[in-house]
């Protein structure tokens, strides 16, 4: 039995976007990094920002 290839849901404004590592460890894509970025900000929330505030980092100073 072949087993069917289940398609994805892929946004409008990414499809089409391929990513992957050549031989050296570089990532190569065909969409430039900061439409990726522009796109990941409008859609997504940055867990390290609560209400607008970001979460403050604790003191690393040792005394």
């Amino acid at each position: 039995m072949n087993k069917k290839k289940t398609q994805h849901k892929v946004h409008k404004e990414i499809k089409g976007f391929d990513i992957e590592i050549n031989p050296f460890g570089e990532l190569k894509s065909n969409m430039n990094i900061d439409d990726i970025n522009a796109f990941l900000n409008k859609h997504l929330q940055d867990k390290r920002v609560e209400d607008g505030q970001p979460k403050s980092a604790p003191d690393s100073e040792e005394e």
